[in-house]
């Protein structure tokens, strides 16, 4: 006679694979348990939706494959409730037998808790996954993946009229996890095409950061003018691993000799160029709980040798060093030529959390050299004076002796909880880097937006030549089109005045505040009040930076997007990136003074255009 406890635990597995098998064709329970549950899925070459909850952890999936284990990722399968779904391509295994072998986080007891899982009626083979946008939050002009989490670029490069941006990609949920190289490209680095994943986590493990050049001399013997990648494999500890395409970037090889580069400590991001002084290929790696970039050399990106090392005591070191880049630049108005060498930071950034420091000096082929100020130290150098400017790097072989750059516009703090969930953070506008030397002689670093934002301009809705400015408040109205985004300049000259005040506000009251202050000479951004800040402690903030100027004047260019505004100082002299989400548009720009007057000239409002279809 058969147990009645194993009998009802066959009759509730019946029961729930019945319902299962009804709801979803060609997919179906092989097995329910409280910690492992097996889906088979038949020959199919559609998409599995898989419903996402993202106050759960994480589940295991293991892909089998005819019986062998093809793969494993991770996914907040739902509980209780399904927040949103993410796409697993079935394509690539069609004709084939194909078991998902799902061990579950949650604590459960019983296998009646695991049957009632929200995931297993919600799951979905659909062909095709929508992806149109339903955020309220995602950038009309700023590049975003179309669904899932992103972080920091990766890889990029320009090759035929082309610009490759790849970025550290979770395609099966809006937090971080299974790291891929996610890809897009672009003719005029503002509008993107998306393709699928250029680089996904293999047997060494999930896919970090990295960077690609292109072999003009085919010194790896990949071929000539092949795109290679090398990228940080991450597993039980991080490597160095080579990928290389030959259709231009959009598909990648897996080197066989992988790792290159094996340490025993924790080093990630390998950036590489070639050096045409020393027919070499150099590469920057961060140290990263060592507070140090390691310098290696290389004739054929395969057998790297450890140089030098650079940073020990040096700069902020307040968190792990990431995302390292070293180039060489000019000084705008000098025939001097120097050496800048951008350390990521996270934490200890200026205002919390992530940051961008970088280093002015000299770099002989094996060994950076750092400048010192007047007090003979190395001074600590912040490329963004707002918080949401991380993980910035360069594009490899740009053209015409560019150096656009591009960063992760979020923060470590709160990436995680910002309010959206199709999909997770934007980039920065790009921008081009270039060096100046301040009033001292010191040189620092400058962003301005890349030329080709220009084309993004549309209507001039404001073109104000000349006005005075007191304690009474000169309202602006911005545009409405496109969600009000719109581009504002204007140059501010504070005659006798202490403080000029912008405030950009709406009906719902949310307000941005920025204040030039004129006896620090520095700008800040208050968002206390910018609309939704309460999913972060962190989030509420004022930054504040130098303003670098000549005088007292001050020029500003200034971007709103739907969920950022970057302000772009003094020619870019100094650069500020701030996240905002307000709970609509801002509408009003107002201009004050404390005490005195003010003038501002050549204010134009311009809005823009956007190719995007939300």
């Amino acid at each position: 006679m058969m147990n009645s406890n194993l009998l009802k635990g066959l009759t509730l597995f019946a029961a729930s694979a019945a319902a299962f098998g009804a709801m979803a064709q060609d997919i179906r329970i092989e097995h329910l348990s409280p910690s492992h549950t097996y889906l088979r899925l038949n020959g199919s070459d559609k998409q599995l939706l898989l419903p996402i909850q993202e106050s759960v952890d994480d589940a295991k999936i293991n892909v089998i494959v005819d019986g062998k284990l093809e793969r494993t990722f991770y996914a907040r399968l739902a509980k209780n409730k399904t927040d949103f779904t993410v796409p697993f391509d079935m394509s690539p295994y069609k004709d084939k037998n194909v078991i998902l072998e799902v061990v579950s986080p949650h604590s459960r007891a019983t296998l009646r808790e695991a049957q009632d899982d929200a995931a297993w009626g919600d799951l979905k083979l659909v062909d095709k996954f929508d992806t149109t946008n339903r955020e309220k939050y995602r950038p009309m002009f700023h590049h975003t993946p179309q669904y899932g989490w992103m972080n920091d670029p990766n890889g990029m490069f320009y090759k035929d009229g082309v610009w490759h941006l790849y970025y550290q990609w979770n395609p099966y949920g809006s937090k971080w996890q299974n790291m891929t190289w996610g890809h897009s490209s672009s003719k005029d680095l503002i509008n993107w095409e998306h393709h699928p994943a250029a680089i996904l986590p293999n047997g060494l493990g999930t896919v970090f950061s990295g960077s690609s050049a292109i072999d003009k001399e085919n010194s790896a013997g990949f071929g000539k003018d092949a795109v290679v990648a090398m990228y940080t494999s991450c597993s039980d500890n991080q490597t160095q691993s080579l990928a290389v395409s030959h259709d231009n970037g959009e598909t990648f090889d897996i080197y066989p000799g992988n790792p290159v580069i094996t340490l025993d400590s924790e080093a990630r991001d390998p950036n590489m160029f070639w050096n045409p002084e020393t027919k070499q290929w150099v590469l920057i790696l961060a140290h990263a709980l060592d507070h140090e970039m390691l310098i290696f050399t290389s004739p054929d990106m395969k057998e790297w040798t450890l140089q030098s090392s650079f940073g020990k005591g040096l700069g902020a070191q307040g968190g792990v060093w990431e995302c390292p880049d070293l180039m060489e630049l000019e000084v705008e108005g000098t025939n001097e030529k120097k050496w800048m060498l951008i350390c990521n930071l996270n934490p200890g950034g200026p205002f919390g959390g992530s940051g961008i420091q970088y280093f002015i000096g000299d770099f002989d082929g094996k060994k950076f050299t750092a400048d010192t100020d007047a007090n003979g130290n190395v001074p600590t150098k912040w490329l963004d004076f707002g918080k949401d400017n991380y993980a910035l790097v360069s594009w490899s072989d740009a053209p015409d002796g560019r150096r656009p750059v591009v960063g992760w516009m979020s923060n470590w703090q709160y990436a995680a909880d910002v309010p959206t969930t199709q999909y997770r953070s934007a980039n920065t506008l790009p921008s081009e880097i270039k060096l100046f030397k301040d009033d001292n002689g010191e040189i620092y670093a400058s962003l301005v937006p890349v030329k080709e934002i220009d084309a993004m301009r549309g209507n001039l809705a404001v073109n104000l030549k000349k006005c005075s400015i007191s304690g009474k408040p000169r309202n602006i109205d911005l545009p409405a089109a496109n969600k009000g985004i719109c581009e504002i300049s204007m140059t501010i000259n504070p005659k006798n005045s202490q403080e000029v005040n912008l405030v950009l506000s709406n009906k719902r009251k949310d307000q941005v505040v920025m204040t030039y202050n004129v006896e620090n000479a520095t700008f800040s951004f208050n968002r206390e009040k910018s609309g939704i800040t309460d999913f972060s402690k962190d989030f509420p903030a004022v930054t504040t930076a130098p303003t670098f100027g000549t005088s007292d004047l001050l020029t500003l260019r200034i971007f709103i997007d739907t969920s950022s505004i970057e302000i772009f100082g003094n020619d870019g002299r100094f650069a500020m990136t701030n996240l905002v989400f307000p709970n609509e548009p801002y509408s009003t720009l107002s201009i004050s003074v404390q005490k005195g007057k003010a003038e501002i000239s050549n204010l134009k409002v311009y809005s823009l255009k956007t190719n995007k279809s939300f």
